[in-house]
Formats: C-alpha cells, structure tokens, sequence
C-alpha cells in the first residue's frame, strides 16, 4: 500500500462523481488516457478492481464502495488540515468553495461575489449552483466549504446560520392586476406553476397551499423561475417567487405581483458548514457579509 496518492485518491473520488473518465478527467484538468492509467496503477496496487467499466459509463464495484466511504474520510481530513492552517489568521484567504441553491444564485450572487472581493483580498471564489440536497451531501463531504440554502437543513453533522427570512409573492398575467389575492386555499383551485421535483422552494410553495396530500387542478412543471414567470406572461397560470427574484424576473414580462395576506408565504435562508470545520470562525464573518448583502438588494429592489 505504500505507492497510494494523494493525487490518485482525488482521481478515483473524482471519477466516483462523474462516472465517467472523460467527465472525471476534465474536472481534474488532465487527459482521459492519464485518468485511466492512475486509476489502473491505483488498481493495481490494491490487487482488486475498484470499477466495473462499461461502454459509457463506469459503476463502483463491492470493495470500491468501501474504499470510496474511506477515501472521502480521508480526502476530507487533508484538506481541513489546510483549513487548519487558512484559519490562524483572522480573515479568510485562499479558496472558497461555496454552493448556492438556484432560487437565491442568479439574484444575491453578485452582490455577495462583489463584496467579500472588496471586504477578503485575496479570497479565492469558486460557486457551485445545484439542490439543496446536493449541497448538503457536498458539504458534509468536504467537496464545498459551505452553502447558502433555505433553512433548517436538520443534518447533525453541520452548523445552521439562519440570516434573513423573505416573503413570496404571487405572480399572475397583468390583466389580473388589481383583483383580489387568492390564498392558499384558492391557489389549489387554480393553474400552479411550480419548480420541478428536487427544488426546496417547490415544497415551500406546495406546504403554503396545503397541497402535500392533495393535488391541485392543474399543476405544471418548469425548470427555473424565469420559465414559470414567462409562462405566467403568455397566460399559462400563475405562480409564486421570492422577493429577491421580482426585480430580475419581472422586468420583460407582462406580469402583475402581489402580496397574499398575513401570514405570507415565507423562508428562511442560511449558510451551513461542517461542525468539524477549522474555518467556522471565518465562515461566520463570510455569513454577515451575505447578510449584508441581502439587506442591500432588499433596500435597492423593494419589490411592491
């Protein structure tokens, strides 16, 4: 075992993501053909096969599942030693690896992105946009420092800051301007636009209108906030999105907004990291900067 690496374990985790040796290979900034002799020799010097290999993709074999549980122990705890290290000084310096859920990235990103370049010279940002429970896996396994996500995320192994909260709003053709706003219960009644499948903010809005056991008339399916608001436009049915959405997403399309009654629809958004993480410290001072970003795009697009 002593000709294992640290670069072929990072292979193999990479490989174990993608499954498959081009996508692996250019996520590691190498060729495919070098890709396959690491994972070879790293085969090899475990006397085992890690990988059943098909024509397009790859699966982990029995041992290979055990071995991936390990080496993601393993690569986690090397790159918090570094963490160990970037937390001696007082600011944040070097990469950071942050995720950000779909329904907050096109809207807060830049803000946030603009501010910790002014507030952590050198700070190194690198974004991955995905679902929630993407993030919370990637998180917990060491791939991403920390994430902002719609709270509680409820995993024992990681903190919860919760930072600010925000309302939805309703948003239907503009004909409708001016009518009365329906609420959950009229909502069930109605054409609902919706995120697909795996989108938290599907859930919010689904637990809003009470839908969790029941199905309303028609509920349809798009892939972003934008695609619902443009089919809302074209007088599809309405939909609900947050209120740092509005400015973005309202601005080409003919479209009227409206708040519901009290108690408005709402969420809670958060950062999370790892409990075990050397970086707490720091990543609590990065939370008050997305704080503080919120607070600005709130005080510059106030929706209604």
């Amino acid at each position: 075992m002593t000709n294992l690496t640290l670069k072929q374990l990072r292979y193999f985790e990479a490989l174990v993501r993608h499954g498959h040796f081009g996508r692996a290979a250019d996520a590691c900034a190498i060729s495919q053909p070098a890709m396959s002799v690491q994972i070879r020799e790293l085969e090899e010097t475990l006397s085992t096969e890690l990988f059943e290999r098909g024509a397009r993709q790859v699966r982990l074999t029995g041992f290979g599942e055990e071995f991936a549980l390990r080496v993601r122990d393993i690569l986690r705890s090397v790159d918090e030693l570094g963490d160990l290290a970037r937390a001696s000084h007082e600011r944040l310096a070097g990469r950071l690896r942050i995720g950000v859920i779909p329904t907050i990235a096109p809207y807060l990103l830049p803000t946030i992105i603009g501010n910790l370049t002014r507030l952590h010279e050198g700070l190194d940002i690198h974004v991955r946009e995905t679902l929630t429970l993407k993030l919370i896996a990637e998180v917990a396994e060491g791939r991403l420092d920390t994430a902002i996500v719609a709270l509680p995320v409820s995993e024992p192994s990681l903190t919860e800051v919760a930072l600010f909260s925000e309302n939805f709003v309703l948003v239907r053709p503009g004909e409708d301007e001016g009518k009365p706003v329906p609420n959950g219960e009229m909502l069930r009644e109605m054409r609902l636009l919706l995120l697909e499948e795996g989108h938290c903010f599907r859930d919010q809005a689904l637990s809003f209108c009470n839908m969790h056991s029941a199905r309303p008339r028609e509920l349809l399916d798009g892939s972003s906030l934008s695609t619902l608001v443009q089919m809302v436009s074209a007088g599809i049915g309405v939909t609900l999105i947050p209120e740092m959405a509005v400015a973005v997403e309202t601005r080409s399309a003919s479209v009227s907004v409206a708040r519901f009654q009290s108690p408005q629809p709402s969420r809670t958004i958060g950062m999370i990291w790892r409990k075990t993480s050397p970086l707490g410290k720091q990543l609590m001072q990065i939370s008050e900067v997305v704080r503080q970003s919120a607070d600005a795009l709130r005080a510059r697009h106030d929706p209604l």
